[in-house]
């Protein structure tokens, strides 16, 4: 991504966290407020972190299409990749560009030493889970809630 896309990128990643948030149960507020609090943590000089990389999904036209945030994982393991955001357009989605980023992310991750590559999908995006246990990935951890109203 060109460096002068990616303040409207990160402005784009946080509303979209966001929006999540509140589909989840979070107030709009509450929602905002972490997402800021994410961004800020994961960039804040305004830049990725050392080996973090953030990708445009462009089709064969050159058009954008979404983005994908690649890089290491929290963990002490060098080796351990994360998958921090992927959005495909909503107009775009079900055309087989996600699973092609996907397999475009985990192959960049490889040439960059990873061995293992995570990611965190909410639970009502049934969509992307079946994307991605197509594509082999398991899950680790499963987080409930109830709402009692």
């Amino acid at each position: 991504m060109a460096a002068r896309q990616f303040p409207a990128w990160l402005e784009r990643s946080r509303d979209e966290y966001a929006k999540d948030l509140v589909a989840v149960g979070q107030t709009p507020e509450a929602a905002l407020r972490q997402a800021d609090d994410s961004v800020a943590g994961s960039f804040p000089s305004g830049a990725p972190a050392p080996g973090h990389a953030v990708f445009d999904v462009v089709d064969d036209a050159g058009d954008i299409l979404g983005y994908l945030w690649i890089g290491p994982d929290t963990s002490p393991d060098p080796g351990a990749w994360w998958i921090w955001d992927i959005l495909i357009d909503a107009d775009k989605r079900g055309r087989g560009f996600g699973r092609a980023v996907m397999l475009l992310g985990e192959e960049y991750a490889r040439e960059q030493g990873a061995h293992t590559l995570g990611l965190q999908v909410f639970g009502f995006n049934t969509r992307a889970r079946g994307l991605y246990e197509t594509l082999g990935y398991e899950a680790t951890s499963v987080k409930m809630h109830k709402r009692l109203n």
